[in-house]
């Protein structure tokens, strides 16, 4: 009987963890941590290369459901709503600037294992891909 509920709190945890390992939610969160806790949508929206404003917005909404983030609106010209990262958000920036870190100490080789691995791959699909060379010409493979 208790097994069900266990493996709900581990669902919960898993979903936890893809929320909080989103790209689009490491990249808010050290946002909102550079920006002194609080920025304006739109100044968010600048500082995130790439970023569409539904997937900002959904992004945003799943952080403060969770209480990572708090949306105040302002008032003055012009209206706006600012975001402000939490106690418990501020909990993720050691995690995430360690993950920073680490991503520039081994970015180079990531580089170089994923040339080795294209290269090789690029090797072993070459008879293959004479294959569908000559199929997309009509032609009967050899």
């Amino acid at each position: 009987m208790n097994a069900p509920r266990a493996n709900k709190g581990r669902d919960f945890e898993r979903l936890l963890l893809d929320q909080v390992a989103d790209r689009w939610t490491i990249l808010v969160m050290r946002a909102l941590c550079a920006g002194d806790g609080r920025l304006r949508f739109n100044a968010l929206r600048r500082e995130i290369d790439g970023v569409s404003q539904k997937t900002l917005t959904q992004c945003l909404r799943r952080l403060q459901r969770s209480g990572l983030v708090e949306r105040h609106l302002v008032d003055g010209a012009p209206p706006g709503v600012e975001y402000a990262i939490t106690a418990l958000g501020y909990t993720l920036e050691k995690p995430f600037d360690a993950l920073k870190a680490w991503t520039t100490e081994y970015a180079a080789a990531v580089r170089s294992a994923q040339a080795t691995f294209d290269a090789s791959a690029r090797i072993e699909s070459a008879p293959y891909a004479r294959a569908r060379r000559e199929l997309r010409r009509g032609q009967p493979p050899r």
